[in-house]
């Protein structure tokens, strides 16, 4: 392979290329690419459609129009997502667009499969370009292997002229990377959205979450952490590092973080270490469970996540379910509340003045409970409601 000369790379190409990749990492996807795009092709108007649209689902549309001379924008840079073209497109005439399932990677003109004459006696044309003057349209698709589809649109007005082959040899050369760029967008949003679900599972497990980079350093935690850093009732954070109050348990738990970071480091995922975190007054204990976070070979970094931290508080109510949990084993709502009570610490005799209800009433429900859930023990039942998804409801 012959050595490029930097003086044949084109500056512009380059910027376009970049632009793509940047745009899977934006907030608003692509906001600055299309910008450039638009400009690169001479279009009065790019569309990036991620998600079609359909009766019941407004798709994902990303816009961008040229701006009109002497019209101020709030900058020009940017793509607005909230054109009307868009809007337009999505509520009424995404139904009527002949300009869809195109073949992969290769790039399209409209008059290539539809005519001047015809486009211009289609409802499509009639209703929707021409109230927007536009005629001209140069399009690709392209799919990443995840089967997420994306579909670049790029129009002109009637009086402009058609895309020439230049163009079209331009928006050939940028498909492979964009089709790249939206390879890491899904990637990314698959990797966001299992995330969340193990994150929200998590949260609604009362399960406090903090994540350490190699040097013990706070890098996140997740909404019940975070309300007991607040607490600084036993742990708190100093100097952006978990501190706990007392030198002896303090210690430990530094000499804990050290051995797991350690670890982690040397790939041994196995190591996990355990503590009780004393809290003032009549407040439970903490429970401390630290453990290397798992990481590839290529993973290893400053300030990447080394080691988790799961918090157990005793005093955090248990959130399950009622209505969860007797749709699991068929209970009626009585009957479920005296199960969720009970799994809570409470005697059947202080379930049944919590419930106002005599204590024949509480045992007769609880040999319904015992019938339906297949359990003859009372510590069972708290057993396996405790263990049971209720709790994530």
């Amino acid at each position: 392979m012959s050595v490029i000369d930097p003086k044949r790379v084109d500056d512009h190409f380059n910027q376009l290329v970049g632009l793509i990749y940047q745009g899977a990492l934006e907030e608003q996807p692509w906001q600055s690419a299309l910008p450039a795009l638009r400009e690169a092709l001479d279009a009065q108007v790019v569309s990036l459609i991620l998600r079609p649209p359909t009766a019941d689902d407004q798709g994902v549309i990303l816009n961008c129009v040229r701006p009109e001379p002497n019209f101020i924008t709030v900058d020009e840079s940017l793509a607005d997502p909230n054109d009307w073209e868009v809007s337009a497109y999505r509520e009424q005439f995404f139904s009527l667009d002949p300009f869809v399932n195109l073949p992969l990677d290769k790039v399209i003109a409209l008059e290539d499969i539809l005519p001047d004459k015809a486009l211009v006696t289609s409802d499509y044309y009639l209703h929707y370009l021409k109230p927007i003057d536009l005629f001209r349209i140069l399009g690709v698709d392209t799919a990443e292997p995840g089967g997420m589809l994306a579909r670049l649109r790029f129009s002109r007005r009637r009086s402009e002229a058609r895309f020439k082959a230049r163009e079209r040899q331009l928006l050939a050369l940028l498909t492979p990377h964009l089709c790249r760029a939206i390879e890491i967008y899904a990637k990314l949003n698959r990797m966001a959205s299992e995330r969340d679900v193990y994150a929200g599972a998590v949260n609604q497990l009362s399960v406090a979450t903090i994540i350490l980079d190699e040097q013990g350093r706070l890098l996140t935690t997740n909404a019940v952490g975070q309300a007991l850093l607040e607490q600084g009732e036993g742990l708190s954070l100093a100097d952006n590092h978990l501190h706990i109050e007392g030198r002896d348990i303090n210690k430990e738990l530094q000499q804990a973080l050290a051995t797991i970071i350690k670890a982690q480091q040397r790939g041994e995922t196995s190591v996990v270490r355990a503590l009780r975190v004393p809290r003032p007054g009549a407040r439970s204990d903490l429970g401390l469970v630290i453990r290397p976070v798992p990481t590839t070979q290529w993973s290893e970094g400053q300030s990447s996540p080394s080691a988790a931290v799961f918090i157990s508080d005793p005093d955090l109510q248990e959130s399950t379910s009622q209505h969860i949990l007797g749709e699991l084993f068929e209970l009626t709502p009585a009957e479920a509340n005296l199960a969720t009570l009970l799994a809570r610490g409470l005697s059947l005799a202080e379930v049944s003045l919590a419930q106002k209800i005599s204590q024949h009433t509480s045992r007769a429900q609880l040999k319904s409970i015992f019938a339906k859930t297949g359990v003859s023990r009372q510590a069972e039942l708290v057993r396996l409601v405790l263990k049971s998804v209720a709790s994530l409801g």
